[in-house]
C-alpha cells in the first residue's frame, strides 16, 4: 500500500476475524429477511473475501449486463456496497418470489418481475449491513437502495470511479433457496479508515 502508507490502516491481527464475522452475519440476516418476505428456505453462503483495487474491481465484474443494487452508508465507515446478479439469476429470484406469475423463460423483466428483483435487491443491501451493524456493535443508517441493469464495470465506475487508490471488500456469495440457486456478487466499498478505527473499537 505504497500510495496510502501514511494512511492509518493497521489493525490488530487477532481482529482480522472480523471481516469472516461481518460477512457471516451479513449474509445470515440476508437469509432470514429472504426467508421472511418471500417464504422461501434461503441460506446465503459467502464463499471467499477479497481485498481488491477498484481498478482491478472493474475487470473483476466484467462489461457484461447485470441486475445491480446498490446503497450508501451515510454513517462510518460511509461507502457503498453494491450487489450484482445476472439477468437469469434476478429472474430464478423473482420467479420465487412470485409463484406462478412470473414466467422464467420470457425475455426481459416486467414491472412486477422488477419490483420483485427490487424488493429482493433492498432485502439483502438492508440485511447486510444490519449484520455489520451487528458485529461492529453500532447502527449505521443507510439511503435507499436503488436498482440498476447494465454493464457492471460502469456500475462501480459511477459509484468509486473517483477514489482511484482505493481499495474494496469483495464477498463471492451464493444464495441457496428452494426455488433457486443464484450466485451474487457482494461488492462493498467502505471508507477503509473508518471501518478499522470501528473495529479498533471492538473488544475481543
Amino acid at each position: 500500500m505504497s500510495r496510502g502508507e501514511e494512511r492509518n490502516l493497521h489493525i490488530d491481527i487477532r481482529k482480522l476475524n472480523l471481516f469472516n464475522q461481518m460477512a457471516k452475519e451479513g449474509a445470515n440476516t440476508v437469509a432470514n429477511h429472504l426467508n421472511q418476505m418471500t417464504g422461501m428456505e434461503t441460506e446465503m453462503e459467502i464463499t471467499k473475501i477479497n481485498f481488491l483495487d477498484i481498478e482491478d474491481i472493474k475487470t473483476h465484474v466484467g462489461h457484461e449486463k447485470q441486475v445491480g443494487t446498490h446503497i450508501e452508508l451515510v454513517e462510518p465507515p460511509h461507502g457503498y456496497i453494491l450487489f450484482l446478479f445476472s439477468a437469469s439469476s434476478a429472474k430464478k429470484l423473482a420467479t420465487g418470489m412470485l409463484p406462478g406469475s412470473a414466467d422464467p423463460s420470457s425475455k426481459g423483466f416486467s414491472d412486477m418481475e422488477r419490483s420483485a428483483v427490487q424488493e429482493i435487491g433492498n432485502i439483502m443491501t438492508s440485511g447486510f449491513i444490519d449484520g455489520w451493524a451487528n458485529v461492529l456493535d453500532t447502527t449505521i443508517d443507510i439511503s435507499t437502495p436503488k436498482f440498476t441493469y447494465g454493464a457492471g464495470s460502469k456500475m462501480v465506475e459511477n459509484l468509486v470511479g473517483a477514489r482511484r487508490d482505493e481499495m474494496a471488500l469483495v464477498f463471492d456469495s451464493r444464495v441457496h433457496a428452494r426455488e433457486a440457486d443464484v450466485e451474487v456478487k457482494v461488492y462493498t466499498f467502505p471508507e477503509l479508515e473508518e471501518l478499522v478505527s470501528l473495529m479498533q473499537q471492538i473488544n475481543i
